[in-house]
């Protein structure tokens, strides 16, 4: 394979990646350019969650292209700094990566900062080192490392930044990350993390051992409805972010709080049973928020 078809099959990668989100990540109908920067911005995001998650083929085109040897491929640190490194040949040099070169002319071209993207390097360094949280404030700092840069890039690409609109977004971002969680309680458990704070464990009577059975019993239910709660609080604060913007960045961001609104109501149609899988709601169900999002701009 030439360098030129592994580039291609690795962006192939991330736009399957991008259809299975639960929000749209740059739909047809924006413009052009900010659909070609934000695909760039989301490959960076999706690559670098790739790596931290260890799902990327040991000595495969990812981390040889990265640099990481292949003696240390199954080192996750060693290759989220090696992706530090090129990330900042994207501001400074020629990046190595493929995705980094996409991302680069996205860089120049919106005047974006290093720092929305160390953040999510940041985040991925702490799932290695940190798999449990005590206290909802503690996680969500991680959400202010692992969910919020990403909204500041959208609005950042699409020329928007303010400070309400970056607090406002911050408030979506952590609920969408928030939700992401508890669809995959059993799939992060498999990687011994966490993600529902210990106290409102305790608060709940769960215990760790009751997150691995093949379905949730009461408790667990209700604590999955308790932090559905919050994260439904965190999009409300939200979305008046959705009525400060016009034309089309007002539909793309109706879609981010309706996908994770959609999401919500999908965990609390399975019961709030997320331990067979993650409950993903329906395009009907998100077309449905979107549009009441709309309607009421928030």
């Amino acid at each position: 394979m030439t360098g030129t078809d592994t580039a291609t099959a690795l962006e192939r990668a991330t736009l399957d990646k991008a259809a299975r989100e639960n929000f749209p990540v740059a739909p047809f109908f924006l413009p052009r350019a900010w659909r070609t920067d934000l695909m760039a911005v989301y490959g960076f995001a999706r690559l670098v969650d790739d790596i931290g998650d260890g799902d990327l083929a040991p000595g495969g085109a990812d981390l040889r292209a990265l640099g990481v040897p292949a003696e240390r491929s199954e080192d996750r640190l060693a290759a989220l700094d090696a992706f530090e490194t090129d990330l900042r040949r994207v501001f400074d040099g020629t990046p190595h990566h493929p995705l980094l070169r996409r991302l680069q002319p996205t860089v120049r071209r919106r005047g974006l900062t290093p720092e929305p993207f160390l953040g999510l390097i940041a985040a991925n360094r702490k799932d290695q080192l940190v798999s449990r949280y005590e206290t909802y404030d503690d996680l969500r700092a991680y959400c202010e490392l692992s969910a919020n840069p990403v909204g500041r890039l959208v609005l950042a690409v699409t020329g928007t930044a303010t400070p309400e609109r970056v607090r406002r977004s911050d408030a979506i971002c952590t609920a969408l990350q928030i939700v992401e969680h508890l669809q995959d309680v059993a799939e992060d458990l498999g990687r011994d993390r966490i993600y529902l704070p210990a106290q409102d464990m305790k608060r709940f009577h769960v215990q760790e051992s009751d997150l691995a059975a093949p379905s949730a019993g009461a408790s667990v239910r209700a604590l999955v409805a308790f932090e559905c709660l919050r994260a439904s609080d965190l999009l409300n604060e939200g979305a008046p972010l959705v009525g400060s913007v016009h034309g089309r960045l007002k539909l793309l961001l109706a879609g981010f709080v309706a996908g994770g609104r959609a999401a919500v109501q999908a965990i609390a149609a399975a019961d709030h049973d997320v331990l067979p899988g993650p409950p993903r709601p329906g395009k009907l169900r998100l077309l449905r928020e979107a549009g009441t999002t709309l309607r009421g701009e928030g």
